[in-house]
């Protein structure tokens, strides 16, 4: 058993994660305006879609990578919709004179969900894996299933590390912001989160 895989899973995930995209600005106000557990679960429902990707691709899933990848142009009109909704409930927030806290079963499931289900949005992701791990050799040693396992894990691990440091900064600075600070992180974040869905749906093919 190679354990460099499972490092270099872990740098792939951490580099994967560390792309600056919607489901960053979303985390990072959910922080702000609802404090680091909710922040750290919506990061979590995105590593959980980064580490389910890297299964499709790293045990050669091909039936469920090819049915998502063919079905894409639907997928990618339902995340850009979400997207442009949570841009536009973002924008229109208006924080409270105390940054709430969030609390409650349902609140944590809906903030997991929701990150895990616009990470699975972009299937294209399945073929940034299966590239790296090709690279990587996955699935070229005796034991690929091992190797491929601990890439996997990797990637996981790596992608969890990412939000946990990202969360756990800026939740760090929250006390800081006043409500008019909030305010405007609030309309900036929606923006650019509404951006991020238009460009998903301007982006498909005619």
């Amino acid at each position: 058993m190679d354990m460099s895989f499972l490092l270099r899973g872990l740098l792939i995930g951490l580099s994967v994660a560390a792309v600056v995209g919607p489901m960053s600005v979303l985390c990072i106000q959910r922080t702000l305006h609802k404090g680091l557990r909710y922040g750290l679960i919506s990061g979590l429902g995105v590593a959980t879609a980064d580490g389910l990707y890297g299964v499709i691709a790293g045990f050669g899933l091909t039936v469920i990578a090819t049915f998502l990848l063919n079905q894409q142009t639907w997928v990618r009109i339902i995340g850009g919709i979400f997207l442009i909704y949570l841009g536009i409930k973002t924008l229109l927030t208006r924080p409270a004179e105390k940054a709430a806290t969030a609390t409650g079963a349902s609140s944590f499931l809906g903030a997991y969900l929701s990150t895990f289900l616009l990470t699975l949005t972009n299937p294209l992701t399945i073929l940034s894996f299966a590239a790296i791990f090709a690279g990587l050799g996955v699935g070229s040693t005796k034991n690929s299933i091992m190797t491929a396992l601990l890439v996997v894990i990797g990637v996981f691990l790596g992608s969890t590390l990412w939000w946990c440091l990202l969360i756990g900064g800026v939740s760090l600075v929250r006390e800081k912001f006043t409500p008019q600070w909030m305010l405007w992180i609030n309309r900036i974040s929606g923006l650019v989160i509404m951006i991020f869905g238009l460009l998903a749906l301007f982006s498909l093919k005619r």
